[in-house]
């Protein structure tokens, strides 16, 4: 079980830096838009942590912080549903991808900064 819930948690990461990378790229760029890593980012992350909470509870590898990952899990949650609503869209608007920026960069530090044991 501990090494699914290291793929997990590398996919997962793959999948914020996606996302990541996807909303930086566009950092100068005067027109904005959800673009593929953007979608595909936000989808993995948030399927591969949910997964990840399930395979640290089924195979009680630790006691996950339930506080920390309802957090996450919002703010994934509104993070995939906003790059979901607009993926069709030709542009966005600056402020909604300066949104999606200050979501992601927080649900990573969440993740860093909220000490607990693998969750």
């Amino acid at each position: 079980m501990e090494t699914v819930r290291l793929i997990l948690l590398f996919v997962h990461i793959l999948g914020f830096a996606a996302l990541l990378g996807g909303l930086l790229g566009q950092a100068r760029l005067p027109e904005k838009t959800v673009n593929a890593a953007m979608r595909d980012g936000s989808g993995t992350a948030f399927v591969a942590g949910v997964a990840l909470v399930g395979v640290i509870e089924a195979g009680d590898l630790a006691d996950p912080s339930y506080a920390k990952i309802t957090v996450k899990l919002l703010i994934g949650l509104v993070i995939l549903g906003l790059v979901m609503a607009n993926v069709r869209k030709e542009r966005i608007s600056q402020g909604l991808w300066t949104l999606l920026l200050a979501l992601t960069v927080v649900n990573i530090a969440v993740a860093v900064f909220w000490s607990s044991a693998h969750a």
